[in-house]
């Protein structure tokens, strides 16, 4: 009788993985990531679906925009109501200050007008009082009335393209070799009608006497401190025709020609039936003393002459 083999099949216990002991790790390696971000996915999707429309969610959220957004609004006009009151306030102190100040500068130029008027009037008191018949011969002299007459009107310029800022300050020996017209220029120019029997003067409305002094600052022609600028207008009283002659022929109307021919200085001369000239702004006198019934004035009715 022959035997059966025993049947080992279900006896044999399969062999354990090596890795059996690392569960963990075999795991989140046989698991990627992406698995765990499409089941996030598929559950937002199934949330979506079972729960608000999504149309309904936007709508919602530009709702609560526009309420914060009023909300805002709101709060910044209860704010700006608040302070309204505060600022309307200040702005009416500091229109009352600005009123109250041009009030006070205007209270105090009147006292130096009235001022000014009164020391003038006694300065012309004075000349009448001593000066006798050349009264008004000392007053033309000093400068302190307006005169009226004949006289000539001589116009000068910088030359044509002349930078106001070349060639240095304005203040020079020389020639005006960049076409601009210097301070000594005018000197000469101004003593040159003097000489040539100009009885009163003014540049651009500013009245010269014997005290007047022309200088220069920087790119500026002063004219007794107050500042020119080009052109430079030049009125002079006198016998019309002779002064604008004998002013041309002097040594001081050719170096104005000079200046126009080599230079571009631009200049004209021109007899007038009649000019205006304001008195000057103010009346210095250093000393005076009457003697035999005239008024000899240190600095004011000594002589002509501008420096």
């Amino acid at each position: 009788m022959s035997q059966q083999r025993p049947d080992r099949t279900n006896t044999r216990k399969p062999a354990a993985r090596p890795d059996a002991s690392m569960s963990l790790l075999t795991n989140v390696m046989d698991h990627s990531l992406d698995d765990g971000y499409a089941e996030a996915a598929a559950r937002r999707s199934e949330t979506g679906e079972r729960g608000l429309p999504r149309t309904l969610r936007a709508k919602l959220g530009l709702a609560a925009g526009l309420v914060l957004a009023a909300l805002v609004v709101t709060v910044g006009a209860a704010q700006a109501r608040v302070s309204a009151p505060t600022l309307a306030k200040e702005r009416e102190q500091l229109i009352h200050r600005i009123q109250k100040g041009t009030a006070e500068a205007d209270t105090q130029q009147q006292r130096v007008d009235t001022t000014r008027d009164a020391v003038d009037r006694m300065q012309r008191e004075a000349l009448q009082k001593h000066g006798g018949d050349k009264a008004e011969l000392l007053a033309l002299l000093a400068g302190s009335t307006q005169v009226t007459g004949p006289g000539v009107k001589l116009v000068v310029d910088d030359a044509k393209g002349a930078e106001s800022g070349a060639g240095g300050p304005r203040e020079s020996s020389d020639f005006s070799d960049t076409g601009r017209v210097r301070d000594r220029d005018l000197q000469r120019v101004v003593n040159g009608l003097w000489q040539s029997g100009a009885e009163a003067m003014a540049v651009n409305g500013q009245r010269l006497t014997s005290l007047s002094a022309i200088r220069a600052a920087g790119d500026a022609i002063l004219v007794d401190n107050k500042p020119l600028v080009p052109p430079y207008t030049v009125l002079a009283v006198g016998d019309g025709q002779r002064l604008s002659t004998a002013f041309q022929d002097s040594a001081d109307g050719q170096y104005l020609h000079v200046l126009q021919e080599n230079y571009g200085v631009r200049a004209k001369i021109s007899a007038e039936s009649q000019v205006t000239l304001p008195p000057a702004p103010s009346l210095t006198v250093r000393t005076a003393k009457p003697q035999a019934g005239a008024a000899k004035t240190d600095g004011a009715d000594t002589g002509k002459g501008t420096s």
